[in-house]
């Protein structure tokens, strides 16, 4: 606390006036509880971002499984385990790996941009099931994809498993 002392209130009197500044110790008290409020904000700021970020890679992958899974049902695959064909060309539709370009590239034939980043052939796997002309399922899982959180928080990363059987 500072004490300051002024002019005398009557002139001639002798008697100063003491006055008090209640603000002399707390200089830097508000900086510091900007500094706290500001971390608490930004702070839940960035993970509002970060789950939303994670939700819509979610959703994507989810996408990606079953824009393939529909592919694969209504084209049969050509050499699919268990498969029953009634001709002798084994040949009849895409193979295990056009379903698996569908799912990463959106097109059959591949590409070079996958649609979700860091996705690839290897994270997506495809069962038929006593798959026939009518008969039988196809399930198409993306699994071991990493999340990359932009903001290292919470851990590097996180593993999203997604399974589609349409």
């Amino acid at each position: 606390m500072r004490i300051l002392l002024t002019q005398p209130l009557i002139p001639g009197s002798g008697t100063m006036l003491l006055r008090l500044n209640g603000k002399a110790g707390q200089r830097g008290a508000t900086l510091f509880e900007f500094a706290i409020a500001a971390t608490v904000f930004l702070t839940a700021i960035f993970a509002v971002l970060e789950f939303g970020r994670a939700l819509w890679i979610h959703n994507a992958l989810a996408d990606a499984a079953r824009r393939a899974a529909r592919y694969a049902i209504h084209q049969p695959a050509s050499t699919p385990a268990g498969a029953k064909f009634t001709s002798t060309s084994l040949d009849q539709g895409p193979s295990v790996a056009a379903i698996k370009n569908v799912a990463v590239y959106g097109d059959p034939l591949g590409g070079t941009n996958p649609m979700v980043n860091d996705l690839t052939t290897d994270n997506v796997h495809v069962w038929y099931q006593g798959f026939g002309l009518g008969e039988g399922s196809v399930s198409v899982t993306i699994s071991n994809y990493q999340f990359q959180f932009v903001i290292p928080l919470w851990g590097p990363l996180l593993r999203c498993p997604i399974t589609t059987r349409p």
